[in-house]
């Protein structure tokens, strides 16, 4: 029995020293097969240009074809828990966006950011109060008028319950202490596509979501939801210089499942950041007015983590009230 015990053990031996041989391999020779990119939200909006834009740019610094593919619903948890169960390989990726440091207090999802290996963050972008152009309000102060007029009246769509764009909206609400119904949406975009159809009466969202709709004039930005003015629209204030106290701000970046081997870590990295520096993916976000925003992934993990305590704080007593 001895000897079968010293044989047993010596096949584990081997067994563990070609597993690890043949990983090493792996990773010395990553990437040999199609990447894929899952992104939280519809297509259309922020998150889905942004992880479309990536792919494109940072194949040619991979030399393989990465794909992408839409996961939607409760927030981003669906896809972001799909990102967390992959396999830690370098082949699965995952546009995360503010909800990453959300969804755990708004309880979809037991995550946060340190069950990744967050790769960068790519964008910071504020909120926006859009309504339709043949609204009967034309300035934030005349909408605050109406919803205090007509409590509940008013058919806010969002990119989702407990979404950032939802909690925008509630912000917006306790600061000018009104009441409005959200409609919640599979994203930013068919929100904004529900405004335009006059199915609902205001969105909560990008800037850059609502962008030509407001070129095309059937649409109008009330105000920024945001400490500063939007590049994109100079003209519009802030909800903050109109003396209300909103301040929510949306960002995104990219992470990996946890666990990935560090050259894989290093060699995505490296990848994507060049990716993010290249004319064809900056030129990509100038066209969308997408507001970059880089931090390395130990800069995106403080900062993500710093987001997380605040929103584990914040939303719990949101939704209370």
């Amino acid at each position: 029995m001895k000897y079968v015990g010293k044989i047993i053990s010596v096949s584990l031996l081997v067994a563990m020293l070609v597993l690890g041989a043949a990983a090493f391999a792996s990773a010395e020779t990553f990437p040999e097969e199609e990447i894929l990119i899952i992104v939280q939200a519809a297509p259309g909006g922020v998150s889905d240009a942004v992880g479309r834009a990536m792919a494109a740019a940072a194949e040619e610094f991979l030399g393989v074809p990465i794909a992408v593919t839409n996961i939607t619903g409760a927030a981003g948890a669906i896809a972001m828990e799909r990102v967390k169960e992959s396999e830690p390989d370098g082949y699965t990726i995952g546009y995360v966006p503010v909800e990453l440091s959300m969804v755990k207090a708004l309880g979809y999802a037991d995550i946060s950011p340190d069950d990744f290996d967050l790769i960068m963050r790519v964008n910071i972008v504020p909120a926006a109060l859009t309504v339709r152009s043949d609204a009967p309000y034309q300035t934030f102060e005349e909408f605050v008028e109406y919803a205090e007029e007509n409590p509940g009246a008013i058919l806010v769509g969002t990119s989702g319950t407990g979404s950032i764009w939802h909690i925008a909206g509630l912000a917006l609400e306790e600061a000018a202490d009104v009441q409005f119904t959200y409609v919640p949406f599979d994203g930013a975009a068919p929100s904004v596509t529900a405004l335009l159809g006059g199915h609902i009466t205001a969105v909560t969202c990008s800037p850059t979501e609502v962008l030509s709709g407001v070129e095309a004039g059937d649409l109008n930005i009330l105000a920024v939801l945001g400490a500063e003015r939007t590049p994109l629209f100079p003209d519009v204030p802030t909800a903050l210089e109109l003396g209300y106290d909103v301040n929510v701000l949306a960002w995104g970046g990219f992470a990996l499942p946890k666990g990935v081997p560090s050259e894989v870590y290093d060699t995505i990295a490296d990848a994507f950041y060049q990716a993010f520096q290249s004319e064809r993916f900056t030129g990509i976000m100038e066209d969308w007015g997408i507001e970059l925003s880089y931090l390395d992934g130990e800069g995106f993990a403080e900062f993500a983590n710093q987001q997380f305590e605040m929103y584990m704080d914040l939303i719990p007593r949101a939704l209370e009230e």
